[in-house]
């Protein structure tokens, strides 16, 4: 039996919300294309923190508390030390297409995602990789031949760290080293037909929490694929992020850059979720 859960609007006027972390007792998203960083309070004022030209996706925090932003179309990390932004890692030469997801572990190691062909341009579907930059900014590819690598998330035991494939339609998992590389591939779930996994993140009972654009809907998934909860948004749903046991959905009528920065159709939808938030982001 799969429950749904009832989401109320928590904020709504922005552009295309991607990227929710919950840190330091609040939730900080991208607002990807309105090129700006945004902080929210508990009321869902949002403030500005930074604007990333490039537009910002993926986020997360180095251990000493300074923020690792993605830098989409010129496929860099960016570190923010609360005055300015510093280039973090260049790979340009390493991912195939615009950088979109990021996963920060607790050392600071960061996973990054890319898009692997120009999407929006209806270009040939074309896979990507997974790549790891270091906490000194040291980059290598550790994955490949992923279909659109989109959310991840690593366990609490620092062990496995489980992606969203967008065109697979699939979550896939790996074994982590100590050095940081990936190994022992194998699909985590296989979601049912119809969705496709953007931003996840992971709670206390080991489930994953899925955004699927194509259905409007956010889904708890077990491992294996079973759907217990979820929550529909009326809109695409993008991504999501657990702060405490409250779940944060974004959602927006589309993804096209002009039609966002036209309509203003994002959303955050927030709804009490069964457990809590756990691991990494």
């Amino acid at each position: 039996m799969t429950l749904e859960l009832t989401g109320r609007i928590f904020a709504e006027g922005l552009c295309f919300p991607e990227g929710p972390r919950w840190h330091d007792g609040a939730l900080w998203l991208s607002d990807m294309h309105a090129d700006t960083v945004l902080r929210f309070a508990a009321d869902g004022t949002a403030y500005p923190v930074v604007t990333v030209a490039g537009q910002p996706s993926g986020l997360g925090w180095l251990p000493n508390g300074e923020l690792l932003i993605v830098s989409m179309q010129d496929r860099k990390v960016l570190r923010f030390d609360g005055h300015a932004l510093h280039l973090h890692a260049d790979l340009m030469d390493l991912a195939s297409w615009h950088c979109n997801d990021m996963v920060v572990d607790g050392a600071g190691r960061a996973y990054v995602g890319n898009f692997g062909f120009d999407l929006h341009a209806g270009a040939e579907q074309r896979p990507a990789e997974l790549i790891l930059v270091q906490p000194d900014g040291g980059a290598r590819v550790v994955a490949r031949d992923l279909l659109f690598p989109n959310g991840t998330v690593i366990t609490p035991d620092g062990r496995t760290l489980i992606v969203g494939e967008s065109f697979g339609g699939r979550l896939t998992a790996f074994d982590i080293a100590p050095n940081g590389d990936l190994s022992n591939r194998r699909v985590w779930a296989q979601l049912p037909t119809g969705e496709v996994p953007d931003g996840i993140c992971l709670d206390a009972d080991g489930a994953i929490w899925v955004a699927s654009p194509t259905t409007g809907l956010c889904l708890r998934v077990r491992e294996g694929g079973q759907v217990t909860h979820t929550v529909s948004t009326g809109q695409g749903a993008f991504a999501c992020m657990l702060g405490g046991t409250n779940l944060y959905v974004l959602a927006a009528n589309g993804s096209d850059p002009d039609k966002c920065r036209e309509e203003r159709s994002g959303r955050v939808l927030v709804a009490a979720a069964p457990a809590a938030g756990a691991g990494w982001p």
